[in-house]
């Protein structure tokens, strides 16, 4: 189920650099994609949410949490990131989510920390430094940092908030509902934004490109990808889950050197690789803790 998570996501990194390149605005773009996948749910889920309607009124706060820090926020931070940054870098960030999880299953008291993953998160924020840095210490310095690099960095945070805070409440709902219930809330936060983009002459050009765009986005991160992470967490937990994120980065980096002639560059090995070791350190098992 992870794996073909992640590799759904890698896809997502890819057609949303398409989207910028076919001048498409990233708000419109998180706006028409949730819209559909609303769409497509509706008639899959609607019976069970009439039925569990008094459990989704009484965990309505939480899944308000849950739907603005995944599909409202951390999309919008994704699709914003990729008009100023390579599919490379906002991939390579992704990889720190589980670091990021850790912190903050830290922070709320959600899973208990080891000595291993604290080191693990130090190497992983490292390694996050040493790409936005590119290895240059008068840009961490001077804090003269990429824009979009800032904005994957923000995406980061939330999908760790969202993984963190699904782990600590299970929910009994199908998983499907509970993709619709949380497309449902986030198009809430994500209406504003649109609406904010559209003020600022932003506007959707309609073609076939966009419909190709619109349908892997709806069907495979959305749907198949979200269906596959939250059923994940639940079994084997937040920690455990985010080990797989790292193969986003390397599905993602070899689709962008084919499709977009990226380069792979040496601060980007190194940051790579102390991301990847902070990763294995910090799901290393403590004997005797």
């Amino acid at each position: 189920m992870l794996t073909l998570a992640t590799l759904f996501w890698a896809g997502n990194f890819i057609v949303g650099k398409a989207a910028f390149v076919e001048n498409i605005p990233p708000m419109s773009l998180v706006f028409f994609r949730w819209s559909l996948v609303w769409l497509i749910l509706l008639p899959f889920t609607y019976k069970e949410i009439v039925k569990n309607r008094e459990i989704i009124l009484k965990n309505l706060p939480l899944l308000f949490f849950l739907a603005l820090t995944s599909v409202g926020l951390f999309n919008s931070c994704t699709y914003l990131a990729l008009v100023y940054t390579q599919v490379i870098n906002a991939s390579l960030f992704n990889t720190a989510i589980p670091a990021m999880i850790i912190l903050l299953c830290f922070i709320f008291n959600i899973e208990k920390t080891n000595r291993f993953q604290i080191m693990g998160l130090i190497l992983s924020v490292v390694g996050i430094l040493s790409i936005i840095t590119k290895l240059d210490l008068n840009i961490l310095l001077t804090l003269n940092f990429n824009k979009g690099d800032i904005i994957m960095i923000g995406g980061v945070i939330t999908w760790g908030l969202y993984s963190s805070f699904l782990k600590k409440k299970k929910f009994t709902l199908p998983l499907l509902t509970l993709v619709h219930i949380l497309c449902t809330l986030g198009l809430l936060f994500i209406f504003p934004q649109f609406l904010f983009e559209l003020s600022q002459g932003q506007i959707i050009k309609f073609d076939t490109n966009l419909g190709y765009i619109l349908v892997y986005l709806a069907l495979f991160p959305s749907i198949g990808s979200y269906y596959c992470w939250a059923g994940a967490v639940a079994i084997i937990g937040a920690n455990r889950a985010g080990i797989f994120l790292s193969l986003i980065p390397l599905f993602s980096t070899i689709l962008a050197m084919i499709f977009y002639d990226e380069k792979f560059y040496f601060f980007h090995f190194i940051g790579s690789v102390l991301i990847v070791l902070g990763l294995f350190l910090s799901n290393k098992k403590v004997i005797n803790a």
